[in-house]
């Protein structure tokens, strides 16, 4: 619930900062954090003057945006804006990109592909891990709403998949489907698995990331 996030469905990104959220462990005065964090941005967007400028995420790949810098979709973020980091620490540099894509989209168009290839082919000179999260499994195959257990049995799910992985190039066995928490109020174990098996991997990459800086 700290991600604000918005239930109307849309082609534009809710999210227009560039925003750190935390794992909370514990509460009172024997409250922490456990060591790793999501940085959000705001989403690629068909077109070139919507979205996040391309630019901006090899920024923040680099450390060199500010926690708040609001993301403009016409021009990316230049040296001498308030919003640009001149001196990233080791910490502010991205682990992994997670590219989130929603089951229900249903074809991407060049304009995307175009974008979210320029933004791997970075990642991939900087070292970056890169997986997808595939999102509202449930709403998009029939199955898997009657029965969440039924989530690799889909035909309907796994073809997204392999659509989504031949038009962006992240293998098959990096894309994790994963069902959104919508109407539930209470955690839910089976919705949580999927989830904690996508971030299991996001910790194994990001691992990964941080052995290889040790050597450099």
């Amino acid at each position: 619930m700290p991600a604000l996030a918005s239930a109307m469905t849309s082609d534009t990104s809710f999210t227009r900062k560039y925003e750190t959220h935390k794992f909370v462990k514990g509460r009172g005065s024997s409250k922490t954090f456990f060591p790793v964090v999501f940085n959000d941005i705001m989403g690629l967007e068909d077109g070139e003057t919507r979205g996040v400028h391309a630019n901006d995420i090899v920024h923040a790949f680099k450390g060199n945006v500010k926690e708040g810098h609001k993301f403009n979709p016409v021009g990316p973020l230049e040296p001498d804006d308030f919003g640009y980091n001149p001196t990233p620490s080791a910490d502010d540099r991205v682990h992994v990109l997670v590219c989130v894509m929603s089951a229900n989209t249903p074809q991407i168009n060049s304009s995307l592909q175009k974008k979210m290839s320029e933004v791997r082919e970075k990642a991939s000179e900087l070292g970056i891990r890169q997986m997808a999260m595939m999102t509202h499994i449930d709403a998009a195959c029939g199955e898997i709403q009657k029965d969440l257990k039924n989530v690799y049995k889909s035909k309907h799910l796994r073809k997204k998949m392999k659509d989504f992985s031949a038009a962006v190039g992240i293998p098959v066995n990096c894309i994790f489907p994963v069902k959104n928490y919508s109407e539930e109020i209470d955690m839910n174990d089976e919705v949580d698995i999927l989830i904690l098996s996508a971030l299991r991997k996001i910790i194994d990459f990001g691992d990964d990331f941080i052995e290889k800086m040790k050597t450099e």
